[in-house]
Parts: structure tokens; C-alpha cells; sequence
């Protein structure tokens, strides 16, 4: 698909190079944008620019932030709570935070275990989660991680890494259906699924 344009091309080919749009919509958009305003394109294009290169990995749970340390880590109320939800990516802590039924802290792996992709333990954020359960002091971690063999083979591996460690291992419940992603499940389901977790060993 061409046009008449090249810049108009290189703008679709830009759309086009995000997860999930077409070339069809990738005009579409790119026509709309011709539309609206110049200012409004420049915010439009400085916010995707700031976002990109002003935002960075908390140093110490590894979810998104503006500062070395998230705003979650710097409340010191979630802080005092000593339990660690541990999640795939950022999304699951979005979808958490939406339920309003949990106020400790996170642990943000960076993915799941899945040879068939190439990605092991030593690939995701699981060296810093066992460190922290033991320099700070935790009292639960909570697997919080999609309900798929991916998700339940990184969650049993991370459980007998801190079999050793006296700290309490839970599993949301299983109000999630299997092989689901957490970001897509609704707010009530999740939230009940948090309040009514499991050791995880009685997962297994």
C-alpha cells in the first residue's frame, strides 16, 4: 500500500510497526492525524517522546517509574506491609491496583519461563525477588501470574527457590480461568481472587 505521499507512507509505515494494527488502520490513523491540529499533533508526539525517554525501571520491584524508585515502593504504608505480589509485567499491576484490594508491594518479573522461546530463570527479575524476601524482611509472596504452563512452571520454580526461606507462599485464587491473562480479567474476579488466595504449595 502506497500513496501519493511518501512522508504520508512513512507515517502509516510508522502505525503499522505497532503490536495489533494493520496497514488499513494504520492509514486511518495516520489520516487523522493529518486532520487535527499541529499543536496537537506535537503533544501528541512530545508525550510519546517523554514517555520514551523520561521514564525508566524501579530499582527495586522493576515496574515503570519517573525516579529510581516507584511511587508504590516510596509509600511507606506499603512498605510496612510485608508482602510481595509477584507479577509478569506492569499491566498485572495495573489490573491489581484497579481492584482496590491490595496495598502491599510487587515484584515485577519481566515475563515468564518458556524454553521454547528461549527465556529462563536467569532472563527474568527472579535473583532480585529471592534477595529482597530475605533483606526485607517479607512475611508472604503472593504468585500473582497469568494461568497458563508458563505462568504456573515460573511460579513453582520461584516456590522452591524460596522453600528454604521462612516466608509464606500464597496463590491467588483460582477465580482467573486457566490459561487467561491476568490484565484481561475483570476487576470483582481479580479482587475476590486476591482476598481468597491459597498457599501455593495446595496449588500444586
Amino acid at each position: 500500500m502506497s500513496s501519493s505521499s511518501k512522508l504520508l507512507d512513512q507515517g502509516v509505515d510508522a502505525f503499522a510497526s505497532l503490536p495489533g494494527i494493520g496497514r488499513k488502520t494504520a492509514l486511518r490513523l495516520a489520516l487523522h492525524m493529518l486532520r487535527q491540529p499541529k499543536n496537537d499533533v506535537q503533544f501528541f508526539t512530545e508525550s510519546i517522546k517523554g514517555m520514551r525517554n523520561d521514564t525508566q525501571f524501579c530499582k527495586r520491584c522493576h515496574n515503570i517509574s519517573e525516579t529510581e524508585i516507584c511511587e508504590i515502593c516510596n509509600n511507606k504504608k506499603r512498605s510496612e506491609n510485608k508482602t510481595i505480589c509477584v507479577v509478569e509485567d506492569m499491566r498485572d499491576i495495573i489490573a491489581i491496583e484497579n481492584t482496590q484490594q491490595y496495598f502491599g508491594n510487587y515484584h515485577v518479573l519481566g515475563g515468564h519461563i518458556s524454553p521454547i522461546d528461549g527465556i529462563g530463570p536467569t532472563d527474568l527479575n527472579i535473583d532480585s525477588l529471592v534477595q529482597r524476601v530475605q533483606d526485607e524482611n517479607i512475611k508472604e509472596v503472593i504468585f500473582a501470574l497469568n494461568s497458563t504452563m508458563e505462568g504456573d512452571t515460573t511460579s513453582f520454580y520461584i516456590f522452591r527457590r524460596m522453600m528454604n526461606l521462612s516466608v509464606k507462599t500464597s496463590s491467588i485464587a483460582r477465580g482467573i480461568p486457566i490459561g487467561d491473562e491476568l490484565e484481561y480479567a475483570d476487576e470483582i474476579t481479580l479482587g475476590r481472587s486476591l482476598l481468597n488466595r491459597i498457599p501455593f504449595d495446595s496449588s500444586l
